[in-house]
């Protein structure tokens, strides 16, 4: 009987590349018409402006599936959550290759969002329902790492396709992608194959096997909530602001072309995916070593939030590649903050509500840029980027103090254990 449950051992790590897949195929398409903008600007007209209404149309579909998505995922689990989502942002990709005005980017922007809005909660969730305890660092860190590489793909990968497919063809390549992706994870995630790690997560007594229901107007009243999603609702505008407007940046401020901006501004995201995943493992390494969660994931939190500070100094730098190296040091930052940030929601809620909480707050950071990304528009056509770079500089900070002080002691709720 043994042999017969080990031989699925290797099953939640393939369902950890999938959503490692998953989340890469998230910023891959999100990413695509930032790179695509300098091409699609020579065709139809967007200025500044417009591409903010653009970019928060995105917001606006984002924030409100967030929250959605993440209950319900938590109801009705990962395998139908991420089909769903991967395949409604897929649609909404390729529309962009028929787009002809400000108002169909918009739309389908939205669209997009909607979408995507599942795409966290959904990987997260697959993590809590396969993988043991003391390896959800690492795997909640491969998943969401995931997103860093997809971005970090888009411009080279944009660029290249240019010559062959024109920036329309890019978003229908993009597009088939996902429904390939949708087929590989049905087929894997099949129930049998659920079962059986199950089995193996309640043998091995890493992974106690939870079957309670989500009370929504329960977790409302709990204080880590609000903390979390306070949390978020501070520091997620700053990596919003990097996805959608350094390529802007780069082109507009500091003089780079197309092909210049796609052989750089791969690096910043590659860093924070490999940091995605070094975080995990490190923060698992921190929990075993000391035996305390609260200990593992603050300690690496607090390191990446004072390596976000140099992008303060960022107007400053006197040429490209210091901007793409302080980047680098603040993606990798990222990378390292965001994984134990999702942890620490897994550590807290448990398997019932991690997904709604983390919808929850995701949603709370696209509100946040949804008011903030108009107003870059509005900074930086009347006066400069170098406001913005100080917020990104400080917010990280902020939201580090706000989660000593609020949740002194992580550890599970007793409600969610």
């Amino acid at each position: 009987m043994m042999k017969s449950v080990k031989f699925y051992s290797w099953i939640p790590w393939i369902i950890v590349f999938l959503a490692f897949g998953a989340t890469a195929l998230d910023f891959l398409d999100r990413q695509v018409l930032s790179v695509s903008i300098i091409k699609i600007k020579e065709e139809i007209s967007i200025s500044a402006i417009d591409y903010g209404f653009i970019s928060t149309g995105f917001l606006v579909g984002y924030a409100l599936m967030f929250t959605i998505s993440g209950i319900l995922i938590d109801r009705y689990g990962s395998r139908a959550g991420l089909a769903a989502s991967v395949g409604v942002w897929s649609l909404a990709n390729g529309l962009h290759g028929i787009a002809g005005s400000v108002m169909h980017f918009g739309f389908f922007r939205f669209l997009l969002g909607v979408g995507e809005g599942g795409a966290f909660p959904g990987a997260i969730k697959a993590v809590v329902e396969w993988v043991p305890k003391k390896r959800q660092a690492l795997a909640n860190g491969i998943a969401i790492g995931g997103a860093a590489i997809g971005a970090a793909i888009a411009p080279p990968l944009c660029i290249y396709l240019f010559r062959f497919t024109g920036w329309r063809g890019v978003f229908y390549v993009t597009t088939a992608a996902g429904f390939l992706w949708i087929l590989i994870w049905l087929l894997v995630s099949r129930k049998k194959y659920n079962k059986k790690a199950e089995q193996e997560k309640s043998e091995d007594q890493a992974f106690p096997i939870e079957k309670k229901k989500l009370n929504l107007s329960k977790l409302m009243k709990v204080k880590e909530t609000w903390i979390f999603i306070l949390m978020r609702f501070l520091f997620d505008p700053v990596l919003y602001f990097y996805m959608f407007w350094i390529p802007k940046y780069l082109n507009e401020t500091r003089g780079n072309n197309i092909d210049q901006i796609g052989k750089l501004f791969w690096i910043p995201f590659l860093a924070m995916g490999v940091s995605n995943m070094i975080g995990g493992w490190l923060s698992d390494v921190l929990f075993i070593k000391k035996g305390s969660i609260n200990y593992a994931r603050k300690m690496i939190m607090g390191v990446s939030a004072l390596m976000t500070v140099p992008a303060f100094f960022m107007e400053k730098m006197p040429s490209t590649a210091w901007v793409i190296a302080i980047m680098a040091l603040v993606f990798f930052a990222h990378g390292l903050w965001i994984t134990n940030y999702i942890t620490s929601i897994s550590d807290t809620f448990g398997k019932s509500a991690t997904s709604s909480v983390v919808g929850m707050s995701g949603t709370a950071g696209a509100i946040s840029a949804v008011v903030l990304n108009p107003l870059i528009g509005l900074i930086v056509t009347k006066f400069s980027y170098e406001p913005v770079w100080w917020c990104a500089g400080l917010l990280y900070m902020m939201s580090f103090i706000v989660f000593m002080i609020f949740i002194p002691k992580l550890k599970l709720l007793k409600a969610y254990a």
